[in-house]
């Protein structure tokens, strides 16, 4: 057991150090930090969405937001669209789940936003009409997949690959990137002296 245990920590380590020594990802997290702040800091809001664990990473990462993440600070305007239960099945009951997001984009959604977009498979079709809708509305995009980017590399805007095509190792880098981009976004809107 511990030598399994051991090894699970150990493929986790590789990914983290791969995505430790990918530049280019460096840099497009650290283009995503700006996005972000620049759309806060204008009024406007992100938005958040996946399927199964990338929902919950989702709203983890709103919560991180609206709330705090590493201090008190005032909220950032941040909504998960994986939450309201009335909403999705109203949505899936009339159009589909392939428009489980779309629509809400559609209906919350304003040029000048930025979507957050998880999708480990990067195939997910309720994720890729959503990134379709954000096109149409002005909405920038940012999503989280695995290694090869799937439907959505050529999707959004900026797009964040896990050197991986594992879910739980991808679903772990997303997390690791969730977490150093809220944290980075809360220091750059309300820096707090060292």
């Amino acid at each position: 057991m511990i030598e399994a245990i051991q090894g699970e920590l150990g493929a986790t380590i590789q990914v983290l150090q791969a995505m430790q020594a990918d530049r280019d990802l460096c840099q497009r997290v650290a283009d995503v930090v700006d996005l972000s702040v620049a759309a806060l800091q204008a009024g406007n809001k992100i938005l958040f969405a996946g399927n199964g664990g990338s929902a919950a990473d989702a709203q983890h990462w709103a919560g991180e937001l609206v709330s705090r993440f590493n201090y008190d600070r005032p909220g950032l305007a941040a909504i998960a669209l994986t939450t309201d239960t009335s909403i999705l099945t109203a949505i899936g009951n009339d159009y589909g789940y392939d428009y489980s997001f779309a629509r809400q984009i559609e209906a919350l959604g304003r040029e000048g936003d930025v979507f957050f977009a998880l999708s480990t498979s990067g195939r997910s079709k309720n994720i890729v009409r959503a990134l379709a809708a954000c096109k149409e509305r002005g909405v920038k995009t940012v999503g989280f997949t695995g290694a090869t980017g799937g439907d959505m590399l050529a999707l959004c805007d900026h797009c964040l690959r896990i050197p991986s095509t594992h879910t739980p190792r991808i679903q772990e880098g997303h997390e690791a990137l969730g977490h150093m981009i809220c944290g980075l976004i809360e220091q750059r809107i309300f820096p707090k002296a060292a």
